[in-house]
C-alpha cells in the first residue's frame, strides 16, 4: 500500500501544477479582456480605425478656410438596444470648405414617463477620414438628462480640416444613442455638472 501511495505522489504533482498553469492562464486572459477594450479605444483615436472621432478640438483663431474646394458631410441616428428616444439630426447633409467652423444640430427626445440619461457614441466613415474630421462642440463629449416628455435640440461644431485627403469628397458622421439608465430629477441647473466620460 506504501508502495502505491508513492506512485501517486509524482502524479499528483504533475496534476496540481497543470491545474495551476490552467488557472494561471484563465486569470491572465481575463485580465487581458479588460485591458483590451481601454487600449483598444486609445489606439482607434489615435489611428481613426474604426471610424472613432477624437476628443475635444481647440480650433486656431488663425484658421484659414478653402473656399476652393467643398466637402459633403451628411448626419445619421440610431438608437443602441433597448434606447426608447426619438433622436435624429436636424438637418440630413451640410456642404462645408475644409478649415470653417459648422454648426449643426441634433434632436433628442425622451417619450417615456420617467427620467432617463442618454449618451451619444459617434463614428465617421471613411475611416480615413476621421483625423481630418475636428469637434469643437458636441453633445457626444457629455451625457445627457431628459425628463419624461422633455425634448433637447443639441448642437454639434466642427471642422473639417484643410488637410482632408482631396479624393475624400464625402464625410458621414454617425450617432449612436445610448441608454445610461433613469435618474431622479434633476433642475436645468444641475445639468451643467453633468459628467463628462470623454467618448468624442
Amino acid at each position: 500500500m506504501s508502495e502505491q501511495t508513492g506512485e501517486k505522489t509524482p502524479e499528483r504533482k504533475s496534476n496540481a501544477r497543470v491545474i495551476g498553469w490552467c488557472l494561471s492562464g484563465v486569470v491572465g486572459m481575463f485580465a487581458f479582456g479588460f485591458a483590451l477594450v481601454p487600449l483598444y479605444e486609445v489606439f482607434c483615436e489615435i489611428t481613426g480605425i474604426n471610424g472613432k472621432t477624437g476628443g475635444r478640438y481647440e480650433a486656431s483663431a488663425t484658421q484659414q478656410v478653402d473656399e476652393n474646394r467643398t466637402v459633403t458631410v451628411q448626419f445619421l441616428a440610431s438608437n443602441g438596444p433597448g434606447m426608447t428616444w426619438k433622436f435624429r439630426p436636424v438637418v440630413r447633409s451640410v456642404q462645408v470648405h475644409p478649415g470653417e467652423s459648422v454648426t449643426i444640430n441634433y434632436y433628442a427626445e425622451n417619450p417615456t414617463d420617467q427620467p432617463m440619461v442618454g449618451q451619444a457614441v459617434p463614428s465617421l466613415a471613411p475611416s480615413e477620414g476621421t483625423l481630418f474630421f475636428h469637434k469643437t462642440e458636441c453633445f457626444c463629449f457629455n451625457q445627457q438628462p431628459l425628463e419624461a416628455g422633455e425634448s433637447v435640440e443639441m448642437p454639434l461644431i466642427f471642422i473639417v480640416d484643410r488637410d482632408l485627403p482631396e479624393h475624400i469628397t464625402k464625410l458621414t458622421l454617425s450617432y449612436t444613442l445610448y441608454d445610461q439608465g433613469k435618474q431622479v430629477e434633476v433642475s436645468k441647473s444641475d445639468r451643467a455638472q453633468t459628467t463628462t466620460n470623454n467618448n468624442g
